[in-house]
């Protein structure tokens, strides 16, 4: 499975913004050679990018600065979403009607990942549920990344006082990853 390089250089990006300076070169001193080699290279927005590496890099995130947690995710997840939203993907955006951006749930997921899908139920007026299927590989990190990239995409279409639980997750022996999102307007 591949994922784009804007999840590689998000990343890089939040390290260096969260961390301060000299926290990227932390991050890559504890991965292996070819992948220092690889994210000390120019990181192609749109370019893939092997999940492995992409899962390698968040071990390193969350054990050299994270201080062995991942809750971090979430936060760079929004980032992401204030950045790719802010600017190539705004079309995604549905301003006062979050239901219309999670509809788009699958088409948003083909612009990050080139194996599986995602799809989305709506529950209720102000919730839904996001399921994603077929992923070849998976890591908690990348959901928390994905609850916080949807949180703040629900926030930049007018929703408020967000919720997400992940209710099932095939990093902990579940069949897909699930995620119930609930708002205000």
């Amino acid at each position: 499975m591949k994922i784009k390089g804007q999840i590689v250089s998000s990343r890089r990006e939040f390290v260096g913004e969260h961390f301060g300076p000299g926290a990227w070169e932390k991050v890559l001193a504890a991965l292996p050679d070819p992948d220092r080699e690889t994210l000390r290279g120019t990181i192609l927005a749109t370019g893939w990018y092997e999940f492995e590496l992409g899962k390698r890099l968040d071990d390193a995130i969350v054990g050299v600065l994270g201080g062995g947690s991942d809750e971090v995710f979430e936060e760079l997840g929004a980032k992401s979403a204030r950045k790719n939203l802010g600017g190539i993907h705004r079309l995604f955006l549905s301003p006062g009607d979050p239901q219309a951006l999670m509809a788009k749930a699958g088409v948003i997921y083909r612009q990050y990942y080139d194996t599986g899908r995602r799809e989305y139920s709506q529950t209720g007026p102000v919730s839904g549920v996001l399921t994603t299927h077929g992923a070849e590989t998976y890591s908690h990190p990348d959901c928390l990344t994905v609850i916080g990239w949807y949180k703040e995409a629900l926030r930049m279409c007018g929703a408020r006082e967000i919720t997400a639980v992940e209710e099932e997750c095939r990093a902990n022996g579940g069949t897909c990853c699930r995620y119930r999102f609930e708002w205000q307007m």
